[in-house]
Order: C-alpha cells, then sequence, then structure tokens
C-alpha cells in the first residue's frame, strides 16, 4: 500500500478547507509531523474534527487506520504527530480457542 497517496491525498483534503490556510507534514526521525496554520478565531476541538474527517476521507476504500496526538501550538500553528498505519491482524489459527480466531470470521 503506497502511503505517500495517501497523505498527499489527506494533505489536500485539509488545504481545501476554508478554515486552514497551510498544511504540511514531515517526517522527523521517522515520526511523522503535521503542520497546520489556521484561521485566528479556529478552536483546537473544531480543528481535530476536520482532521479526523480528512483522515477518513483519505483513507476511505484502504485497510488502514489513523493516529493522531497534539503535540504543540504557537499561536494559529498547531502541530500534530500524525500517523496512518494498518492494523495488525490475527493471519492464522493458533489452536487456543481465541475469540477473534481467524476461522470465525466469514
Amino acid at each position: 500500500m503506497d502511503l505517500e497517496r495517501v497523505w498527499q491525498l489527506f494533505i489536500q483534503q485539509l488545504t481545501l478547507n476554508e478554515c486552514i490556510t497551510k498544511a504540511y507534514w514531515k517526517k522527523i526521525t521517522g515520526i511523522p509531523f503535521l503542520y497546520i496554520q489556521t484561521m485566528p478565531n479556529l478552536s483546537q476541538q473544531t480543528l481535530e474534527s476536520i482532521i479526523y474527517m480528512c483522515s477518513a476521507g483519505s483513507m476511505k476504500g484502504k485497510r488502514l487506520h489513523s493516529e493522531t496526538i497534539f503535540v504543540r501550538q504557537d499561536d494559529t500553528l498547531y502541530v500534530y504527530r500524525h500517523r496512518f498505519y494498518v492494523p495488525q491482524e490475527k493471519m492464522f489459527c493458533c489452536g487456543n480457542l481465541c475469540v477473534d480466531c481467524t476461522r470465525l470470521k466469514k
């Protein structure tokens, strides 16, 4: 799965929002950080809701999850640790009668 394409779509959807003036991401020591410049009157809760919606839209049709953690704020610049990841699931039956056994999936 090409996560680079998911990131491009995510950033594109963020910048299309009228409350966000600039959005970009950088990988620092292997950890992706999301930088978002907003309009002065936007609350952090509203911004996180926008991030969630854009993230969900960019992952649509793919087996991905996202995680967003607030790092810091400087006036109208917000920094989040944001990542897309593939969920870890069992791929075989281990014989221990697990609740999430692959044999029980339809």
